[in-house]
């Protein structure tokens, strides 16, 4: 029986997903990846999402089966132990200070393409940013869903507009371009590109409040992976083809870029509200996520009880609540001590690998038949990617092994006081 209130429904988990895999990259990843591939970068997307399904698929298996708001942290504990839940928990907590501190800066970003920002005016928006999803987080799990949802539906007509009004669907022999493509760039590109599909492991805390968690929980998650992988597709031959790539600035300002050329100059604007719709809605599913998980170990005593409280509409308020903050301490000591996007998402992006590779090898032990066999094939894709992550994996690493550690000693505390 779910411990949470079951009220989302398959639409609106599958807008929970696509807007949480979008988010920033579908502004900035598409253009990234074509100045490193070209016109490859357009064979990269299709073949990205089919490495990604054995992943997605997996995830859906597990989540249907043992569907749980500690999401994927319980899933391996249930196949490694208390020990290493608690500590992957704790891996995917570690996060907070790195990865939603980067996240925060980008939703601020998009601000820049219309009106000079002084520091002090990037960190308001932060701030009021969290605000924001902090009202939100007080609403039923549903109400979320809504509001992504629609986010989700933004995000997809922009990216059709660049079709329609850029003339795409006439130009059918540029869709998949075969002679001068540079195949070689292919590997470097599918690197960044992965990051795009990070989101998979905070949707799976979302388990326990679907109607039909049996049915819609792997429709939404293998769904909203395809849908993913369609838009960002869509979005890369629209660069591709209006050379909206190049260095850096040129990738960082894409859609602007995209919106002025095929809108005209004074939709500006627009281009910067839905780049921070995007980014805010990719930001407050992990927050939920963070909050349920903290929720769910409270809920089982793990953590405090007091974060174990729900307010009226049944949602883990005050564990949100404590995620809200954690972030604003994160971000206001970030940009007090002016550390970048970069080396932030540097540090960031390796525990999400780690995240998924020891869920990957927890549905190797709790699935049987050939989901197990997918699982197997998924824990190999996610080990190669984390080795190719180079010096950025120590960390991560670091992390667990630090946690897994301090548990260890704990015990033996407790051991040596019984006795």
């Amino acid at each position: 029986m779910s411990r949470l209130n079951r009220e989302l429904s398959l639409l609106q988990g599958i807008g929970l997903l696509t807007t949480s895999l979008l988010g920033t990259g579908i502004f900035v990843v598409p253009a990234a990846a074509a100045a490193m591939a070209g016109e490859a970068s357009l064979w990269a997307w299709p073949l990205l999402t089919l490495l990604v399904l054995p992943v997605a698929f997996t995830f859906a298996k597990l989540g249907q089966q043992y569907p749980h708001a500690g999401g994927a942290p319980s899933l391996i504990g249930r196949a490694f132990g208390l020990s290493m839940e608690r500590s992957v928990a704790l891996l995917f907590l570690a996060v907070i200070p790195v990865g939603l501190p980067a996240a925060l800066k980008m939703t601020s970003g998009f601000w820049y393409a219309i009106a000079p920002i002084t520091p002090t005016g990037d960190m308001a928006i932060q701030l009021l940013t969290l605000g924001l999803m902090l009202v939100l987080g007080q609403k039923p799990a549903r109400a979320s869903g809504q509001v992504q949802t629609a986010i989700a539906l933004i995000i997809i007509t922009t990216v059709a507009s660049f079709w329609w009004l850029g003339d795409l669907t006439d130009n059918t022999a540029d869709l998949m371009p075969i002679s001068g493509t540079q195949w070689s760039a292919i590997p470097a590109a599918l690197a960044l590109m992965f990051w795009c599909f990070v989101g998979l492991e905070a949707f799976t805390h979302m388990g326990e409040e679907f109607k039909n968690p049996q049915r819609d929980f792997p429709l939404a998650l293998l769904l909203g992976v395809l849908l993913a992988g369609a838009v960002y597709w869509a979005c890369s031959l629209a660069v591709v083809n209006f050379g909206t790539y190049g260095d850096h600035q040129s990738n960082a300002t894409s859609l602007p870029q995209l919106v002025a050329l095929l809108w005209g100059e004074h939709w500006r604007w627009l281009a910067a509200a839905i780049g921070y719709l995007a980014c805010f809605a990719s930001i407050n599913i992990y927050l939920q996520g963070f909050a349920r998980l903290l929720w769910s170990l409270a809920d089982e005593g793990k953590l405090p009880a007091s974060l174990a409280q729900r307010n009226r509409h049944g949602v883990p308020a005050r564990a949100f609540n404590l995620v809200v903050f954690a972030c604003a301490v994160c971000a206001l000591a970030g940009w007090s001590w002016g550390l970048s996007i970069e080396e932030l998402m540097r540090y960031a992006n390796g525990n999400f690998i780690l995240v998924y590779l020891l869920s990957m090898a927890a549905g190797c032990v709790l699935l049987r038949g050939w989901a197990r066999w997918m699982a197997l094939l998924a824990t190999l894709l996610c080990g190669l990617v984390l080795i190719l992550l180079g010096e950025q994996m120590l960390y991560a690493l670091g992390v667990l092994v630090f946690f897994l550690l301090s548990g260890r000693i704990n015990i033996w505390r407790q051991a040596r006081m019984v006795r």
